[in-house]
């Protein structure tokens, strides 16, 4: 989830966008691909094997642009379109902080997935994004979950149309944020546990060192060394790389980084949810794969509203 915020959603249009969410997701089935292009889940995770090997940050990029793609306008590869008047939402100063690596995996585990006859330009960069995320979480030590396929491609992306999540989000303004893509405070919890894995531009959270009592002061110290030898640091500073509950037991501790993710301990009715996490690392699991699910399914498109993009940069 990232990191800036500068309006909220019409609530008319919030609204409307969830009655219809449920009739494009129908289409959505874990088979959808068994006869079009049956060896793509093979050909997505050993690509993505390949770009983790590559890249550290691969695998936690992949996951953060699938968040980034689905919050906005829905789980359409909108994120991915570059156009050539530069309006289009990777561009949006919101998005700013994606990093290439994950864009990179996604084109590669394309390029791999056209490679065979059978599936060429038959799977959307929507489907290869959304596999991509898994594969992320999964070949990092985390749940391997069925994932449903079946999306079509957006043909729009706009820098307007990008709203998200910011670092000083209350409780409250999460929950208004997620309870928008018609996900609960359990789902908003569980997705954020994705924080195991990656890392945060430092711009992102100097203000809370020394400011913010609800971070541990060795913890305060400790980033403020990062600090000034970097421009990062790992949301899970103990096990980067690996997808496991210590981003709850950190904020048990007062060691989350980012504002919005200490919150959900220092407010009282969301650190339950933080507990059971830190202590029952399956319960989370299954959560977040519930999670992801729920999320796949925000605002998929149609053949009616959406196309199969031959190149995940550009409508075609």
């Amino acid at each position: 989830m990232t990191h800036m915020m500068r309006s909220s959603f019409p609530a008319a249009a919030v609204v409307v966008a969830v009655l219809l969410w449920p009739l494009a997701a129908a289409q959505l089935s874990t088979g959808y691909y068994a006869s079009i292009c049956p060896n793509l889940e093979a050909i997505v995770q050993s690509s993505v094997k390949q770009s983790m090997a590559q890249s550290q940050i691969a695998g936690p990029a992949a996951l953060r642009l699938f968040f980034h793609d689905c919050a906005v306008k829905g789980c359409d590869a909108s994120i991915m379109i570059v156009n050539s008047n530069g309006d289009d939402e990777w561009r949006n100063p919101d998005n700013q902080s994606l990093k290439p690596p994950g864009f990179q995996t996604i084109l590669d585990a394309k390029a791999a997935v056209d490679n065979d006859p059978q599936c060429r330009y038959n799977v959307s960069c929507a489907d290869i994004l959304a596999l991509a995320a898994r594969e992320a979480v999964s070949q990092s030590g985390g749940p391997y979950y069925q994932v449903e396929l079946g999306r079509y491609d957006g043909r729009i992306s706009t820098k307007s149309s990008v709203v998200l999540p910011h670092v000083d989000f209350n409780l409250d303004q999460l929950n208004s944020f997620f309870s928008g893509l018609g996900l609960s405070q359990t789902d908003m919890i569980a997705l954020s546990g994705g924080h195991t894995l990656g890392a945060a531009d430092c711009t992102f959270f100097q203000n809370r060192i020394g400011t913010d009592p609800s971070m541990d002061s060795g913890f305060a110290a400790q980033l403020r060394n990062t600090c000034a030898g970097q421009t990062f640091a790992f949301l899970d500073g103990a096990t980067p790389g690996g997808f496991d509950n210590l981003y709850f037991k950190n904020l048990q501790g007062g060691k989350g980084l980012l504002g919005s993710d200490q919150v959900l301990y220092t407010d009282l009715r969301s650190r339950g949810t933080v507990d059971y996490y830190a202590s029952n690392p399956g319960t989370f699991f299954y959560d977040f794969t519930n999670a992801m699910t729920k999320l796949g399914r925000v605002g998929v498109k149609t053949a009616a509203n959406g196309e199969i993009r031959r190149d995940c940069r550009t409508p075609n």
